[in-house]
This record gives structure tokens, C-alpha cells and sequence, in this order.
């Protein structure tokens, strides 16, 4: 197999010439590693690659296929990891210096249900300091770069996961998301990623924020996303906030009729200025919605407030996690996480519970804003990726308690809501970069949220399109 038909399958392809002998778990780890010599040095989104443990994994998988044996539905399929997860006797460096010897003595449920099904775990993603922000730098590992622009930041902070999948190296990267961090990069990429209901997919160590990190993987195709999100959902005794497994079966929900739905088409929130040719992408996208697909559109306002600053509150007090530091490794540090967690000084424990209950009661009415509609569609972020070296746009408040914050405005209200929120593709920019649509649902519906990307996916195959860093030419 060349790399130019490597990098153009899906999991879901990999999978089944897998189960039908034409082609190997070998063979499909041995392009993923070239892809990644071909690509990275361009990008930079792999900061450990497993090169002997992956082809000796494959070489397992191989045998065992032709037995007839297979471990689950991802028997050969090769996976990348963000370095935030904890993956047994390897390293977790979180993209910090605090943590660069850092090795894992067990291994965390999202990876080890992705490894027993059968994925190969190719090496670990690059992720700013841990996963602190939505840019792309990281005082350990560097810059990772846009595939369709490596001038460009890929977002953060799954930032490798996300450029990993659009340059064709892996089909799925198991990403993570506090506050955009998988749906951000997914929109800068032209990836696909579901923020599915917080607890779907269990996740360990629980995060500082944990009311507001969920897992899940970041994809080229909705059902790559749903194949891994079937392996990965269910309850695990480590995170107390997972849930029940969903009825629903994922992959097969992706290929149903959605039926007529009642959607919001929202061209923003809170009264945000949209990028003026990405405000006319989205609504080129939302024309096609009304021509194309079965929905009824609900002309609701949204009179939401924003709640930029219960987020800002819950993200700032993640740093009281790290108080006892020393000088000497705060001067390591990212140093909008060490101005974090200076902030986080100042947050009393009355006004953490004070937050908790502003959260309740935010969550409360946008949950009952779904009652009049079945889903919201907005853009995912208003503006183009900025340059790989910064942390935001040019005119990003560094005063602001979380100044990415500002600049993706639309992602972390359901973050603290813990509703399911998908970036899917939508278009191109004139600068000719992925633009994403953010589409959410309320709680627990997140079969709802992939049909309707699946359906969206069938009029709009964003995957015609290439960026220039990719493994296939």
C-alpha cells in the first residue's frame, strides 16, 4: 500500500480490509510511521512516536487476523493519543517541562478500551502545557503547525491530535476538551470532532476542572467518530461522573434519516462579530441546510447571557492545583499558565461555590431552551487560525482572566453546560482555510448531534479537499 492510499482510507476502511485480508495491521502500521516521517518535521504533531512497540502490537494483531481472531471493531486500525492521557509505561509529559520524565503506571480507560479493541497506538500527540489553552505552543515540545498552513496554528489544545488526522498519518487521535480543545483544532484542521455529554466517555486522572473536561477522538469521517465513540462509552469505576452506556449504537445512528428536526441556525452568540467572509461561509452552509435537508427552522431568539465569566472563573481555579510550586518551576512554565495560576490565588472557596451554583443555573436555562428545538448550529470560532507562534489573534486581551477565551466565544458555554457540541466542516475561508460548524444538542443526545452530521457529511464532502501538508501528496 502507498501512502497515497493509506492516507485517504478512513477507520472505518482500515478496519474492513483488515477483516477481509487485503490489507494487514503491518502494513497499515508501516505507512502510518512513513506518513509521519513525510509529514511531521513540516508540523510537528507527534512528540513521541513508538516505532518497535507499534510494529511488534501489529505483528500481534496480524497473527491473531489470520486465525480469524479479532479483538473489536479498530483490529489493526493505527491511533495517535494526546500527551495528556495516561497510557502504561510510557511517558506523560503534558507538554510541560515539570513533567518531562513523567511515567505512566497505569493506564487510563478511554486508551486502554481504544488498545483492546484493537487500535495500535502509533505514538503521543503534541498538546500545550497541559491542555491550559487554544493555541498550539508548548515551552516543551514547541510549535505545532496547521497542515493546511504551518504558518498557521492548528488550535489547541488536542493541537497534534487534530493536525495528525488532517495530514493523514492516523484516521482517529483520541483528543480532550475543557473548553474547546477538541472542537477549536477540529475547525482549524478540517477535522471532525464531537464533544459528546460530559461522562460519555470516562476519563482518568480526573482533570482540575473536571466539571468541564471531556475525552474523545478526533476524526477525518462522522463515522470514524462514531465507531470510536461506541468502543470508548460506558461507565468506569475511576470517573464518577460517567455515565450509562448509550443505548443508541453510534455507527449504526450515523447511518440512519435524522427525520425532520427542529433546528436554531444561529450565525452567532452573545452578539460576537464574525470574520466577514467566515460569517458568509456559515451562511452559505445555513442556505444549504434550509435547500437541502430535512429540517424545520426555528426562528427562536437565544437571549442567553454569556457566560464568559463563570467560565473564566472555573478555568482560573484549575490553577490552585499547582499553588505549591516553587519558583524555579514557575519560571518554567507557559507563562499565561503561570499568570493563571497567580490568578487563581485570589478565588476564595465562598466564590468557588458561588460559581458552581451561577453554572446550575446557566446550564439550567440552556437546557430548557431545548425544549422549543431539538438542535443549535452556530460557527464554531469567528475568526481564521493566526499565526503558529502565537497564542491568539493580534489583538487578544492578555489582561482577560482567560484571554483565549475571547477568541472562541462559542465553545466554551458548552463546556460548562456538558451538552454535546460537534465541530463538523463547512467551508473555506477566502484565505482558503477549514471553517467549522459548531452544532449542539441537549444532554444525552448525542446520537441526534451525528445523524445530523452524517446527513450534513452526505451534501458537503469536505475531504475533496487536501491541505498542503498531507501524507498523500
Amino acid at each position: 500500500m502507498n501512502l497515497k492510499d493509506y492516507a485517504r482510507l478512513s477507520a472505518v476502511d482500515m478496519a474492513r480490509l483488515v477483516r477481509t485480508g487485503d490489507a494487514s495491521p503491518v502494513e497499515l502500521v508501516r505507512c502510518a510511521l512513513a506518513a509521519i516521517e513525510a509529514t511531521d518535521p513540516a508540523i510537528n504533531a507527534w512528540c513521541d512516536v513508538f516505532v518497535d512497540a507499534s510494529l511488534a502490537t501489529a505483528g500481534e494483531l496480524e497473527a491473531e487476523a489470520r486465525r480469524g481472531a479479532f479483538r473489536g471493531p479498530l483490529h489493526g486500525v493505527p491511533l495517535g493519543i494526546k500527551d495528556l492521557f495516561q497510557v502504561k509505561g510510557t511517558h506523560t509529559r503534558r507538554g510541560s517541562h515539570l513533567y518531562a520524565s513523567s511515567m505512566a503506571t497505569e493506564t487510563g480507560p478511554a486508551v486502554g478500551r481504544l488498545l483492546a479493541a484493537g487500535a495500535v497506538m502509533v505514538g503521543k500527540n503534541t498538546t500545550p502545557e497541559l491542555g491550559w489553552k487554544a493555541s498550539s505552543a508548548s515551552p516543551l515540545t514547541g510549535i505545532t503547525r496547521n497542515p493546511w498552513d504551518p504558518a498557521r496554528t492548528p488550535g489547541g489544545s488536542s493541537s497534534g491530535s487534530a493536525a495528525a488526522v488532517a495530514a493523514g498519518t492516523v484516521p482517529i487521535s483520541l483528543g480532550s476538551d475543557g473548553g474547546g480543545s477538541m472542537r477549536v483544532p477540529a475547525s482549524f484542521c478540517g477535522a471532525f470532532s464531537l464533544k459528546a455529554t460530559l461522562g460519555r466517555v470516562p476519563t482518568w486522572p480526573l482533570s482540575s476542572s473536571e466539571h468541564l473536561s471531556h475525552a474523545g477522538p478526533i476524526t477525518n469521517t462522522v463515522a470514524d467518530y462514531a465507531l470510536a465513540l461506541d468502543v470508548l462509552q460506558g461507565p468506569d469505576p475511576r470517573d464518577p461522573q460517567s455515565l450509562p452506556r448509550d443505548a443508541a449504537g453510534y455507527l449504526a445512528a450515523a447511518d440512519d434519516d435524522p427525520k425532520r428536526l427542529r433546528v436554531v441556525l444561529a450565525p452567532t452568540l452573545f452578539g460576537v462579530v464574525v470574520q466577514a467572509d467566515i460569517a458568509a461561509c456559515v451562511a452559505a452552509a445555513f442556505e444549504r441546510m434550509r435547500r437541502e435537508m430535512d429540517i424545520e427552522i426555528v426562528g427562536t431568539s437565544l437571549d442567553w447571557p454569556d457566560p464568559i465569566g463563570i467560565f473564566d472563573r472555573l478555568w482560573t481555579a484549575r490553577g490552585a492545583a499547582y499553588h505549591g510550586l516553587g519558583a524555579g518551576d514557575l519560571a518554567k512554565l507557559d507563562p499565561g499558565f503561570a499568570r493563571l495560576i497567580e490568578r487563581s490565588r485570589a478565588i476564595t472557596l465562598a466564590d468557588h461555590m458561588i460559581t458552581l451554583q451561577d453554572r446550575a443555573a446557566f446550564n439550567r436555562r440552556a437546557e430548557e431552551s431545548f425544549r422549543d428545538f431539538d438542535l443549535l448550529v452556530t460557527p464554531m470560532v469567528p475568526i481564521d487560525p493566526f499565526a503558529a507562534e502565537a497564542d491568539g489573534p493580534p489583538d487578544m486581551d492578555l489582561g482577560a482572566p482567560v484571554p483565549w477565551a475571547r477568541w472562541t466565544p462559542f465553545s466554551y458555554p458548552f463546556n460548562i453546560t456538558g451538552q454535546p457540541a460537534a465541530s463538523i466542516p463547512g467551508g473555506w475561508s477566502k484565505a482558503g482555510l477549514p471553517v467549522g460548524l459548531q452544532v449542539v444538542g441537549p444532554r444525552f443526545a448525542d446520537a441526534r448531534v451525528l445523524r445530523f452530521c452524517a446527513a450534513w457529511e452526505r451534501l458537503f464532502d469536505w475531504r475533496g479537499h487536501r491541505p498542503a501538508v498531507f501524507a498523500g501528496g
